[in-house]
């Protein structure tokens, strides 16, 4: 950093407050400590200006969660980070609608401080590898980080999740493993897989991607190892595969998961020995490919009705990338609406200071995506063409007011609160969206809550308060399943 920091940290955890400390003065920063809220308060009403608060939130103790929500209210002009005890994602979404874009989770590390710094300084941008920059108009703090990977693709990270995985996809550029890259459709595992290849050793050479999905096996068979003349009815002259082409830099296997099993051992045989035959063919060819693969299918689910094999998947997924869906990183949303209106062409957008509304924004925020960034791009695009935001506007609402309704007249029976006012509104609404995430986690684990507190990224502790705080219960979740699976609830809680 070129520019020296006055603190403010207010974190009650003295092993973490103290190695906090410890690294930023190291560093040259002051730092001020306080012990809680209302000493915090104190000193900034008596003309304390820090440049940064580091502020721990608490996630497990009602009272303490409000107390410091309503601190962040007041102090939403400053650079904020939280320091967690727990990866919170309903916390983090909380405080990103108030303008806070860093967090730290203890453990603490001297990398995770040095990092929050760096983004804070917006020290990529100006380390001049020309790829990252801030969109104009607010303090660096509030910003997210973005990639620019050529063709108008581009990486985003806002939020701490993306911010991770755009640290993960750094470290692995240079580590030549395969890398299995998973998500829901639209959440964007290609633009992941783009941003690992720009950053590698391979990154000069372009990088070569194959839709599985797209072809039938003997298509593709052809499609990756290429053919000789003959092999098969239209097959005219010899041609080369798709390895043969990416040889010295890297393949992207898109939607790994839905190949055949045929070409699954055909494939295995490939990345084991790194030599294949054409199609026809009868001389063997050695390749080096870096090989990322990506797909939105339950791996686990496949591993155990076999229908992906296990040496495969071990063989792809030396490591594994996790994408989340658009609706578990709601505060990326408004960023995603700025870019995709700022990247259209001018003839499209008729007007240059085409923007969203505040209700139509409000709206776009409060939907849920099922089809994730690309969704909310092509909808962006067609509210940009039509030029009709109120079209937009009923459009987004009649979504989310289908939803709400199937949670209440389905398997959530939410009661809808007497909002009477903008913060019981926002409460009613943050409320029903917690227990719909939590609903979904325990329907997809089979009620197991250890794993249903794991895909949510929240301790077993955490799950269980929840739990009872909304009165979940399995017979509650699974209506419409059959008694048998009921029956065998209790057994499975029990070998919990």
């Amino acid at each position: 950093m070129k520019s020296l920091l006055l603190v403010l940290a207010v974190i009650r955890h003295s092993e973490t407050r103290a190695f906090v400390k410890m690294v930023l003065e190291g560093a040259g920063h002051r730092v001020i400590e306080a012990e809680g809220y209302p000493q915090a308060e104190s000193l900034l009403s008596n003309g304390l200006e820090p440049d940064l608060l580091l502020i721990e939130s608490i996630a497990l103790n009602p009272t303490e969660k409000l107390e410091y929500l309503r601190f962040l209210r007041c102090v939403r002009n400053h650079a904020v980070c939280l320091v967690m005890g727990v990866a919170d994602q309903r916390l983090r979404q909380e405080a990103a609608g108030l303008g806070v874009r860093q967090f730290l989770v203890r453990p603490v590390t001297r990398g995770d401080i040095e990092a929050m710094l760096d983004e804070l300084s917006g020290a990529d941008a100006a380390h001049g590898d020309g790829c990252a920059h801030h969109p104009a108009g607010a303090g660096t703090a509030s910003l997210p980080l973005i990639e620019e990977l050529g063709e108008n693709r581009y990486f985003l990270a806002a939020s701490p999740a993306m911010q991770e995985i755009r640290r993960q996809a750094r470290l692995l550029a240079d580590v030549d493993v395969p890398v299995l890259i998973l998500g829901e459709s639209g959440t964007g595992k290609e633009v992941v897989a783009h941003l690992i290849h720009r950053y590698s050793r391979r990154g000069r050479k372009d990088l070569l991607n194959v839709n599985c999905a797209a072809l039938p096996s003997e298509l593709l068979e052809s499609e990756l190892f290429g053919h000789e003349q003959g092999a098969f009815t239209g097959a005219i002259k010899d041609r080369a595969g798709r390895f043969e082409q990416a040889h010295r830099g890297t393949l992207l296997l898109d939607e790994i998961g839905e190949i055949s099993a045929q070409m699954q051992a055909k494939l295995l045989h490939v990345l084991q020995d790194g030599q294949f035959t054409r199609l026809g063919g009868q001389e063997t060819t050695r390749v080096d490919v870096r090989i990322l693969a990506a797909t939105n299918v339950q791996m686990e689910d496949a591993l155990k009705e076999k229908t992906f094999r296990e040496d495969l998947y071990y063989r792809l997924s030396a490591f594994t990338i996790q994408i989340p869906p658009l609706r578990e990183r709601r505060e990326e949303i408004p960023y995603l609406i700025e870019e995709t209106i700022r990247r259209a062409p001018a003839e499209m957008k008729g007007d240059s200071s085409f923007s969203f509304s505040t209700r139509l924004m409000d709206a776009a925020l409060r939907h849920d995506w099922r089809g994730n960034v690309r969704e909310l791009r092509n909808f962006v695009t067609r509210t940009i063409i039509m030029r009709d935001q109120q079209a937009a506007l009923r459009e987004l609402e009649a979504k989310i007011a289908a939803r709400d309704g199937e949670y209440r007249g389905g398997r959530l029976e939410l009661v809808p609160s007497q909002c009477t006012g903008m913060r019981s509104i926002v409460r009613d609404l943050k409320d029903r969206t917690e227990v719909q995430m939590i609903q979904e986690a325990l329907d997809a684990s089979g009620w197991n809550r250890r794993h249903a507190a794991q895909n949510l990224n929240i301790s077993y502790r955490a799950l269980l308060y929840k739990i009872q705080q909304h009165r979940l219960s399995p017979r509650k979740a699974a209506r419409g399943m059959d008694e048998s699976f009921l029956g065998s609830y209790s057994a499975r809680e029990k070998a919990v």
